[in-house]
């Protein structure tokens, strides 16, 4: 065990992530050693940021949290806090149950971990992080919490009513990474698009968008987690003028029917969502289209699965995530509708919607073949250089796999890159000499 030092675990999203990267700065200017994700948890205090979106994540968080628990018994740390949305949701059920964490705190209550270590929050480094992904790109959280009210999920339950960060602190924040060496920034929110109408009673993403893409140094800026209903329109010509603006939008659509979109509690009808997808394409050419559906909703029939592939085949989207619904206490489909789909049935349903995108994604991806893109490099992985383009966002989205074979390049930098073959989902190319 170290002394003064502080492990500090991440589960579930990059919202999750942001969140630990400001705890680990106040730690560092608090004069204490912080890792993050160590692949051997030694520190003398761990802390535990947790995931409760849905079962799964729910289960990875409590198993860490056990398994962190033998690790204090065994004498190998000596303090265990919990953090996040599972302890902000689940706080007495999980104290009752697991005696060895010394301390169970919600998603924001930084300030209370900090005085529970004898430490002090810092105000004047309410913007500052210590990044822990590629130092060339990182994640910036502009709002908390939503209003939209689904009926399957938790999140309003855990991080409460949608709050607008102020423009000028987020700008801060943009500028301090990229002085920090940050390139390329991933935006995020619970509802990217809903931005600033808790403010000014209107969205004003379009504007932030404009303002953050004048900061010199940002060369790639990504919009994630768009929502349909009520979708800024005036934000598509910033995308479209902008260079620096990804052509690119993280939009979750979760259905089609609207005999479940309606259960769902989403607000909008599938004609709406059809038009919309037509807006947004025609006014930003080019554009790649993430999103994630559901399968498996309470009441989803074999009809309402039918139109769900047929509108998958229609919209050929460029990234496409699934999942099938899983009961979340407290929610409004957990409270009132029976979980009537079988599991064996939902995951039949979500691998035949994933091998109809898997044929999706190679077309598109066979049609870029001979193209050039610009390319930023993440890492260097076996005898390969991995990296992006504009359309793909980390971890989630196809790589630009590039043979290292008497090639260097620089982690970080961006190249024109030639694509010589395609898979289902990644790209091999060959940089393109200057």
């Amino acid at each position: 065990m170290k002394r003064g030092t502080v492990d500090i675990i991440t589960l579930g999203c990059s919202k999750n992530l942001v969140d630990s990267e400001k705890l680990m700065a106040q730690f560092r200017a608090n004069g204490l050693k912080v890792r993050h994700d160590s692949e051997q948890v030694s520190a003398q205090t761990v802390i535990i940021n947790t995931c409760g979106f849905i079962g799964d994540a729910q289960e990875e968080s409590i198993n860490m949290i056990l398994e962190c628990g033998e690790l204090k018994k065994a004498g190998k740390i000596e303090r265990l806090y919990v953090m996040g949305c599972l302890s902000q949701k689940y706080q007495k059920e999980l104290m009752a149950e697991i005696p060895e964490v010394d301390g169970w705190y919600g998603k924001f209550d930084w300030d209370g971990i900090l005085k529970e270590m004898g430490q002090e929050w810092n105000g004047e480094i309410n913007n500052e992080r210590l990044v822990t992904t590629p130092s060339h790109y990182a994640y910036l959280k502009i709002a908390e919490g939503c209003n939209r009210g689904c009926a399957y999920c938790a999140i309003p339950l855990m991080t409460g009513r949608y709050r607008s960060r102020c423009q000028e602190d987020i700008l801060d924040e943009a500028r301090k990474l990229v002085e920090n060496g940050v390139r390329e920034i991933q935006l995020i929110a619970q509802d990217l698009t809903y931005y600033g109408t808790d403010l000014v009673r209107k969205p004003t993403i379009a504007e932030l968008v404009q303002r953050l893409s004048d900061i010199p140094g940002i060369e790639w800026l990504r919009l994630h987690y768009g929502y349909p209903n009520n979708f800024p329109m005036n934000l598509l010509p910033v995308m479209r003028e902008r260079d620096n603006v990804c052509k690119y939008m993280d939009i979750a659509l979760q259905h089609i029917s609207d005999h479940v979109l309606k259960r769902m509690h989403r607000n909008i009808t599938a004609q709406q969502t059809r038009e919309l997808l037509v807006q947004i394409r025609e006014e930003v050419p080019g554009i790649h289209l993430r999103t994630t559906l559901m399968v498996g909703f309470p009441g989803e029939t074999d009809d309402d699965f039918r139109l769900l592939t047929e509108f998958v085949r229609e919209q050929r989207f460029e990234r496409m995530g699934a999942f099938a619904y899983s009961e979340v206490d407290g929610t409004y489909s957990a409270l009132n509708y029976m979980d009537d789909v079988p599991d064996s049935l939902k995951q039949s349903r979500l691998s035949a919607l994933m091998r109809l995108q898997q044929g999706i994604s190679l077309d598109l991806n066979e049609s870029k073949a001979g193209k050039v893109f610009r390319t930023v490099i993440d890492r260097k992985e076996g005898g390969y250089y991995v990296g992006r383009t504009e359309f793909d966002s980390p971890e989630v989205d196809p790589e630009m796999l590039i043979d290292a074979t008497g090639t260097e390049l620089n982690i970080g930098d961006f190249y024109d890159v030639k694509v010589i073959r395609a898979e289902e989902f990644d790209l091999y190319g060959t940089v393109v000499k200057s």
